[in-house]
């Protein structure tokens, strides 16, 4: 579902207050970390990083700020909801955990009204690119991303993340094609 950016900055600065409060470890990700590192804007819903433990902790947190309890399918997160706006708890997103040596590489980043640790841009493509798979392999989104964050990201250790994925490795060709990653990129400065 789509929301306007104005709910999602709202929810996430009403999510971050919570979880600074409640005096827990997080990152935002996905497409709000692509907007607070200056890409395009997200429409569809705020991602947060915690670790396994946490993340009951930080539901609980949410859900006693006013935020409604739902219960995915799927093993590896949790969600709530800030009204219409989603908020996904991510604790191990493509099968790999969220640490807190992950959580000690952000950088706290001004988000709308509030400042939030912001996933580095090598992760936020490290986990975009894991996603792509056969059944969600359009690449039409991620091109603007990697392009905006290009300067960002370590494109050595993309590669070395990424290896294992056919899908990820044609993205990557089609970035090095297009020039919005060099053959030889060295780790940002």
């Amino acid at each position: 579902m789509e929301v306007d950016q104005e709910q999602l900055l709202r929810t996430i600065t009403r999510v971050v207050n919570t979880l600074k409060a409640a005096g827990l470890r997080f990152a935002l990700a996905g497409g709000c970390a692509v907007y607070a590192r200056g890409g395009p804007a997200s429409d569809h819903d705020v991602d947060i990083f915690v670790t396994e433990q946490d993340a009951g902790v930080a539901r609980k947190a949410l859900i006693a700020e006013g935020m409604r309890a739902a219960d995915p399918p799927e093993d590896w997160l949790t969600k709530v909801y800030d009204g219409d706006c989603l908020v996904d708890l991510i604790f191990r997103p493509n099968q790999r955990p969220v640490t807190p040596e992950l959580l000690d590489s952000c950088d706290e980043l001004r988000v709308g009204a509030t400042a939030a640790p912001v996933l580095p841009a090598t992760d936020v493509i490290v986990d975009k690119l894991l996603v792509l798979g056969p059944h969600r392999c359009d690449l039409t989104p991620l091109l603007p991303i990697a392009r905006a964050l290009r300067e960002q990201v370590d494109w050595a250790r993309v590669e070395r993340e990424t290896a294992g994925s056919p899908y990820a490795r044609a993205c990557l060709g089609l970035l090095t094609d297009l020039g919005v990653k060099g053959v030889s990129d060295a780790e940002p400065g």
